[in-house]
């Protein structure tokens, strides 16, 4: 009987032993099941630079946006960095271009790319001048043209990139899925446009808007 039960116990040690080199086992915490996070380092660094900027080129010096396409897309990367505070007052999902992959799917979710190139459907990194307000057939009948202010961004009017909302963009945070994709501008909720618009509509100067990865 003892040697039966020696016989059980060395199977299961040998059959456990073997599914962990196998890999088998699974565990709770996969990196796929991790939400990205904002590295606050980075984005200090973005604002600091950002002022720079708005006092030597007389822009807005009370708040501009950061958008950090490093980050998944079901994630809030777009940020609202109030100077006088120096810190974020605001935090929003932000839809990028699909490039060839299907309109208004999520495929590059965590690896968009990015284009200057007219027909490219994707987004353009650099900073931006935000000022004209217009209609737009999206969202809520807002949008804001944006001016690219760098040679990777330097064709942002000619192919029609605004900053519009869209009725498929979520309030809240979509991870792990992403967000639509459209054909190139930096799309939001239609009732985080309900908040930004005032702000934009009050600002005397423009407003800096900076895409980067």
């Amino acid at each position: 009987m003892k040697f039966l039960a020696f016989i059980f116990i060395t199977f299961l040690f040998v059959s456990c032993k073997q599914e962990q080199n196998s890999g088998n086992i699974s565990f709770s915490g996969t990196s796929d099941s991790v939400r990205p996070v904002a590295d606050s380092a980075k984005l200090r660094m973005k604002a600091k630079a950002a002022l720079q900027f708005c006092k030597k080129n007389n822009f807005n010096t009370d708040f501009c946006f950061l958008i950090d396409m490093s980050l998944h897309s079901g994630v809030k990367r777009l940020f609202v960095w109030d100077f006088n505070k120096n810190k974020i007052t605001g935090n929003y999902l932000v839809g990028h271009g699909c490039g060839n992959n299907p309109w208004s799917k999520d495929d590059s979710k965590d690896g968009p790319q990015f284009s200057n190139e007219d027909g490219s459907h994707l987004s353009s990194l650099g900073k931006y001048k935000i000022q004209e307000r217009g209609y737009s057939d999206w969202g809520i009948h807002v949008k804001y043209l944006m001016h690219g202010l760098e040679e990777t961004n330097s064709n942002a009017l000619k192919r029609f990139i605004v900053f519009h909302s869209w009725n498929l963009m979520s309030d809240e945070e979509v991870f792990p899925k992403g967000s639509p994709e459209g054909w190139g501008c930096p799309t939001v909720s239609n009732n985080t446009m309900r908040e930004i618009d005032p702000m934009l509509q009050k600002s005397k100067q423009p407003v800096l808007m900076w895409i980067y990865n």
